[in-house]
């Protein structure tokens, strides 16, 4: 099938990988597992898929492991499987990478939905940035949209982002002077709308903020409208 989307789904727990493979597959999607961290570099080091679907308890290396691992040299979108009540886990995962994550048990058909909008929003985030300006600045900072390369103007420093780091600074710069809820932010780095209680859209803030150097309390660059939202509030100048 042409334009087939490439899944890597990643669980230790052989009715999983099954279970997942056969679903997604009718789903459309090409679909290859692995079954540990060995299996998973491997298939890796063959080809990278448009998304990865990752268990945190794996034998030998874990999904954090893991997780760090891939954010080394490639922002392909990364779900995690994490267990049901941990909330610490999903915050862990978003801070090492992770694009967004699904608690176990979950519904296939629920699953499929988050793959989808997920990968919408990416392919979105990639037609964006080919008409993109050469480069932006604000504040000390000069990003370059289509390379995805945040430096200092100052120091010179590059500042490593994720792929929902990105998508969450391009959301500020598209809207400056904005106010943008939870929803909003939620919908462009996740392709959804954000959930009940749900902190990780706090913890990507949080992440975004300290590679902008941006103090919550006092920011110049990414202000907290409490109780509504979050928005963009430094000058912004543009490179053709």
């Amino acid at each position: 099938m042409l334009n087939q989307k490439r899944i890597l789904v990643v669980d230790d727990d052989l009715e999983i990988r099954e279970l997942l493979q056969e679903y997604l597959s009718k789903a459309g999607y090409d679909v290859t597992t692995a079954q540990n961290g060995l299996e998973m570099k491997a298939k890796l080091a063959v080809q990278y898929p448009d998304l990865i679907l990752l268990d945190i308890m794996l034998p030998g290396d874990d999904g954090f492991t893991l997780c760090k691992y891939v954010r080394q040299d490639s922002s392909v979108p990364i779900i995690m499987l994490t267990a049901v009540s941990d909330e610490t886990d999903q915050i862990i995962g978003l801070e090492l990478g992770a694009d967004d994550y699904i608690a176990k048990p979950f519904s296939p058909r629920q699953l499929v939905a988050r793959i989808r909008a997920l990968l919408r929003r990416t392919q979105q985030l990639q037609e964006t940035t080919m008409s993109k300006p050469k480069a932006i600045r604000f504040a000390q900072w000069r990003l370059d949209p289509v390379t995805q390369r945040l430096n200092h103007q100052v120091t010179g420093q590059e500042v490593e982002m994720t792929s929902a780091d990105f998508a969450l600074l391009m959301l500020f710069l598209e809207n400056p002077q904005t106010l943008l809820d939870r929803n909003a932010i939620s919908n462009a780095i996740r392709g959804r709308d954000a959930q009940p209680q749900e902190r990780g859209i706090d913890v990507q803030l949080s992440r975004l903020r300290q590679r902008l150097k941006d103090n919550g309390k006092q920011s110049t660059i990414i202000k907290t409208v409490r109780g509504n939202g979050y928005m963009f509030v430094a000058d912004i100048t543009y490179e053709s």
